[in-house]
């Protein structure tokens, strides 16, 4: 089985975003973000945290994840 990493930090500098910022803008919980942000691999991730997230930053589910190589 995968992991899977969010591309969290590269869209919110392209937007010149703090995580907290993205927090308050997306609605996901700052410190389930922080944790996602920080992380080179996960095996779950919360499926509405990544709508939410893919809403905020206005791209695909698909363009936020990038597959782990294990």
């Amino acid at each position: 089985m995968g992991s899977v990493r969010l591309k969290i930090r590269e869209f919110a500098a392209e937007r010149s975003w703090s995580l907290k910022e993205v927090s308050t803008r997306s609605g996901v919980n700052y410190s389930t973000l922080k944790t996602y942000a920080q992380s080179s691999g996960m095996a779950t991730v919360d499926a509405t945290a990544l709508i939410k997230l893919a809403r905020v930053f206005e791209v695909a589910i698909e363009d936020l994840i990038e597959i782990v190589e294990e």
